[in-house]
């Protein structure tokens, strides 16, 4: 099979993003309940060596759930490691073998092409908890939010135990975005106490 998409926009808009955070807002809240900037920053490192391994099928047999929260430690090279992760997993998939079959991350069996959407919505999701966790902008291109919405529109209200909360109801004419963050049970409003406080120039 060959590429269905590339990870090059959604990977770099991930990279500038945590190119972005400073040291003082890792303790900072995030829109994920109980998460700090610091915990997602440690759940990116890790999402994106396992999704690497998915593409290349080195998982398989042998990936398991990762921790969470402050369970999961971040390394103190933490912004050159996820760029060069970033760097790498964006190479990996543009392997035709990589889609092809199955594979596995997280403990977690998919059709390798199903999973390379899994990955870019971790990758856009998670991009944007920390953008506006971090009082960043995130841009996320038309093609990206096709793939997204298709793979996202039959979402169980009641959310996905482990990876979504209940979806949030978003008007049908808000930005496709938004609509985007609803069907992951995200209020696209939500904002940083931290960041309104303290307002970057």
């Amino acid at each position: 099979m060959q590429p269905q998409f590339d990870f090059e926009p959604a990977a770099r808009s991930l990279a500038a993003i945590v190119d972005g955070i400073t040291d003082d807002q890792l303790a900072d809240p995030t829109p994920c309940a109980e998460s700090t900037v610091r915990d997602l920053l440690a759940h990116v490192v890790g999402l994106t060596e396992a999704f690497r391994q998915a593409a290349t099928k080195e998982s398989v047999g042998r990936s398991a759930p990762p921790p969470a929260g402050s369970d999961s430690p971040l390394p103190d090279d933490w912004r050159t490691r996820i760029a060069a992760q970033l760097e790498t997993l964006m190479s990996v998939w543009r392997v035709a073998e990589a889609w092809d079959g199955d594979t596995e991350a997280g403990g977690v069996e998919l059709p390798a092409a199903v999973m390379a959407i899994v990955a870019l919505d971790e990758i856009t999701i998670h991009a944007w908890d920390l953008a506006v966790a971090t009082g960043q902008q995130l841009t996320v291109t038309p093609a990206d939010l096709a793939i997204l919405h298709e793979f996202l529109r039959e979402t169980d209200p009641a959310g996905t135990p482990g990876l979504f909360g209940p979806v949030v109801e978003i008007p049908a004419d808000a930005p496709a975005f938004d609509r985007l963050l609803g069907l992951t049970g995200r209020d696209p409003a939500w904002r940083s106490a931290t960041v309104a406080s303290n307002p970057r120039a």
